[in-house]
């Protein structure tokens, strides 16, 4: 089986009322050639109080997320506790130690990473970008989210733009979840 490469997920907290995570929907298989255009690599979980997105394989991280959603349930919602009890079961389970992703969530307070290692981390500012153009997107991210007023969705989408006039491994089908005063739907991209 050939490896895949997929994806880049933008984060964005500008406060508790402009939360968002986007992710472009390119899934590639091997060096050249692109299995799906307009995957969806982010959603709201927990009683549409967490919004989160993955990088790495599409099944492990389907995976991952369901058993992340089964953590928050236990923690009563808590972000920062269930994603420890995550992190921990995933490096020390011998099925889920061999699962390929890394995952961002986040909710009106907090905005985290979270590794097959056993990591946690909660970046130094309210922004994160992972997967193949995880550098670029969060080159821009930083820009943007240091140098102008535009909102979490707005540096999301850009920066993710950006992302993809860079990386062969990300492309400009943008999806977006949202938490906010306005966040009745997630969006899908916009022209």
């Amino acid at each position: 089986m050939g490896q895949f490469h997929a994806t880049t997920i933008v984060a964005v907290r500008r406060g508790p009322d402009d939360v968002c995570v986007g992710g472009d929907g390119q899934v590639t298989f091997g060096e050249t050639a692109v299995m799906k255009h307009r995957a969806k690599k982010v959603r709201k979980i927990y009683k549409e109080a967490v919004v989160s997105g993955f990088a790495g394989s599409v099944a492990d991280a389907f995976t991952l997320t369901e058993k992340f959603e089964k953590k928050l349930e236990e923690h009563g919602g808590n972000l920062k506790r269930a994603a420890v009890a995550l992190a921990q079961d995933w490096r020390s389970d011998r099925v889920m130690r061999n699962l390929e992703a890394l995952m961002v969530a986040a909710d009106r307070e907090s905005l985290l990473i979270i590794s097959g290692n056993g990591e946690v981390i909660e970046p130094d500012q309210d922004f994160v970008a992972i997967g193949s153009g995880g550098n670029y997107a969060y080159a821009a991210a930083n820009a943007l989210f240091n140098h102008t007023d535009m909102d979490a969705e707005e540096i999301v989408r850009e920066a993710l733009k950006i992302a993809a006039s860079i990386c062969v491994y990300t492309n400009d089908n943008i999806s977006v979840e949202k938490l906010g005063a306005d966040s009745d739907e997630g969006g899908e991209a916009r022209g």
